[in-house]
């Protein structure tokens, strides 16, 4: 588990289904991640799992640590068709605003950096999301490429781990 003055993240489990399928389920927030189903949560889910058992990482539910309420995901997500860890983020749109996605991803990067054997992580972020992008460059990504993801048009933002060569 990693903390933060505000926070709690842990690994999303089966268990989560019902908070994940709602997280998605708002317009403002799947606009840019896309909804799921509860079959489609639970395969997703899975797959969270199974990243965390065989990679040692993976997507993290986000908890207040006052109250425990699961307010929305973080973490890192190898994606095997780029050879690349991406650190990624969504929140329910009544957290969006009070720095919960900086905080999060921050501890994510931060404890990627400190536990993998990576010399960058990437964020895939859609076309229009603003506010994704705020919170990239506050963590310090910077745009590197363009690419499609999942079917959509991105920019592949990266920050290099800070002691390593910036790559192109």
């Amino acid at each position: 588990m990693i903390e933060t003055e505000r926070l709690s993240l842990r690994p999303l489990r089966l268990s989560d289904a019902d908070a994940f399928v709602e997280l998605h389920a708002d317009p403002r927030v799947n606009r840019f991640v896309g909804a799921y189903s509860r079959p489609r949560a639970l395969e997703r889910l899975a797959a969270i799992e199974g990243q965390w058992a065989e990679r040692g990482h993976g997507l993290c539910a986000v908890l207040l640590r006052s109250s425990g309420e699961l307010i929305g995901r973080s973490g890192l997500q190898h994606w095997a068709q780029f050879d690349e860890v991406e650190l990624g983020w969504t929140f329910r749109a009544q957290h969006w605003g009070n720095g919960y996605a900086t905080e999060a991803a921050r501890a994510c990067l931060d404890w990627g950096f400190a536990t993998l054997d990576e010399d960058r992580f990437t964020a895939f972020i859609r076309h229009g999301n603003d506010p994704s992008v705020r919170v990239a460059e506050r963590l310090g990504f910077t745009p590197r490429r363009e690419d499609t993801v999942n079917g959509h048009a991105v920019t592949v933002y990266a920050v290099d781990r800070p002691d390593a060569p910036a790559s192109p």
